[in-house]
């Protein structure tokens, strides 16, 4: 099968339930935000924008299980900001699995091998040696991360363990140049890469999640995919960039840059996602047949925001994932109160002129799971895709040229660092005036993704060369 049947059939029986009883709005998938706290600052992203004020707040333990129970989605993405910063992120994600759904952790990927280091500490016997052996070899963990496993996990708390009900759904954007681009800061890529490769180890279900914009290079898309098929990742989402009100506003005010050269219009997107069924024919790629005939251009869809609700520290978000128009208490009162036909793309034609471009997953994909706009033979295709054998991993993409970044001296910072400490910038001051603090590689600290200094410097190398 291409999905776990156990998954698949948790989401069908959930689906046939609400619809023999007719329920005319129901949660398939819960996005979970119990912090928008984040150690990057992605390019593209809104979140630690519109939210800039509540970045230290967060959601209780016992708020976030009780929307799950609230919603009763079957799934639940844990998101934010940077889920793996949650204090309680260990409780958070056993009280769902308690509560008999599927998780999803969203993560940039910066502290997934921390965490698992934490699960192996808690397993730890020396059964576990064979284990720790394999990982010391591929240098995913260290002769000291090894004698700190050894030494157990004493505190008492819980860890994330591997489980057929679990993903870590991390981040990927691209090969190493791109990704560590639209995250902006260098390294990043790599440190994914290795978490993805320790978590299959040890016997973790991993899938990637990649937005498309504007100038993202969908050959290099396709080789991300073949690269980490040969790595044996369970699934990959994808979804086109939208510019949605909080993004627009930072790239402009933050970056100086013009939404319009970043973000997709809807043509764009068919365009870029020409691909996308011979793609998800290739790879496991989570979603319907009719959401990728859509992003094709092979049919309309109208989206079901109410499906893929989002929670977060100041309620409800209304009316879906990117658009804020209001916050609510609970999840049936937003259902109520919201005016869902003001939202949405109808025939082609906008309602809410910030509807225009979108064609996100959050959206639409769960149209095509409830049939909204079924065709002839969608459930046939459907039941094939989700039924059919799982695609094999491609070895051939082990050869793929991953690391193209600041792995070979090629980051985006390159030039500046050449600059900076180049004898001709040493003797004009730039190094005094405008060196910048070198970022670590991993987890732990948080990237301004302020580019000034680098603007500056470059500019300045320029004129006085």
């Amino acid at each position: 099968m291409r999905f776990p049947l156990a998954l698949t059939a948790k989401m069908a029986r959930h689906v046939i339930k609400h619809k023999l009883a007719r329920t005319p709005k129901f949660a398939m998938v819960l996005q979970l935000e119990p912090l928008h706290t984040c150690n990057l600052t992605c390019t593209g992203c809104g979140r630690i924008r519109e939210y800039s004020t509540n970045l230290k707040d967060m959601m209780s333990l016992e708020d976030c299980l009780a929307s799950a129970a609230e919603c009763d989605a079957p799934m639940v993405s844990i998101c934010g900001g940077e889920p793996l910063i949650y204090p309680k992120i260990e409780e958070l994600v056993n009280g769902i699995l308690e509560q008999g759904r599927i998780v999803y952790i969203c993560t940039n990927g910066m502290f997934m091998r921390k965490k698992m280091r934490e699960y192996l500490a808690g397993i730890y016997s020396p059964a576990l040696e064979p284990k720790l052996a394999e990982l010391l070899a591929q240098k995913l963990i260290t002769d000291k991360d090894c004698e700190t496993i050894r030494k157990g996990k004493n505190d008492g708390r819980a860890t994330i363990k591997p489980s057929k009900w679990m993903y870590w759904n991390v981040h990927i954007d691209g090969l190493e140049y791109t990704h560590d681009l639209i995250v902006e800061r260098e390294g990043v890529f790599k440190e994914c890469v290795e978490a993805v490769k320790m978590a299959k180890l040890i016997g973790y279900q991993v899938a990637t999640n990649t937005t498309v914009y504007k100038e993202t290079d969908m050959k290099e898309v396709e080789q991300m995919f073949e690269y980490f098929s040969s790595l044996e990742v369970d699934g990959h989402t994808i979804s086109p960039g939208y510019e949605y009100d909080a993004a627009k506003k930072d790239m402009v005010k933050r970056l100086n840059k013009q939404p319009e050269d970043f973000f997709l219009t809807r043509k764009m997107t068919r365009e870029k996602f020409a691909k996308i069924e011979e793609w998800g024919e290739r790879f496991t790629i989570f979603g319907t047949t009719q959401y990728q005939e859509f992003l094709a251009g092979k049919r309309e869809m109208t989206c079901t925001p109410w499906a893929i609700p989002t929670r977060n520290i100041r309620g409800w978000k209304a009316p879906c994932y990117l658009m804020t128009d209001g916050h609510y208490a609970g999840y049936h009162e937003m259902l109520e109160k919201v005016d869902w036909n003001k939202y949405g793309v109808v025939n082609g034609i906008a309602r809410d002129p910030r509807c225009e471009n979108c064609m996100v997953h959050c959206g639409y994909d769960p149209s095509g799971a409830l049939g909204r706009h079924n065709q002839r033979g969608d459930n046939w295709k459907n039941i094939k895709y989700n039924f059919g054998p799982k695609p094999k991993p491609y070895r051939e993409g082990s050869k793929v040229n991953a690391f193209n970044g600041v792995s070979i001296g090629k980051g985006h910072l390159a030039e500046a660092k050449a600059a900076i400490n180049s004898p001709r910038a040493a003797m004009n001051g730039a190094q005094a005036a405008f060196s910048r603090k070198e970022e670590p590689a991993s987890g732990g600290s948080c990237g301004t993704g302020d580019t000034s200094q680098r603007d500056d410097l470059l500019a300045k190398i320029k004129k006085d060369v």
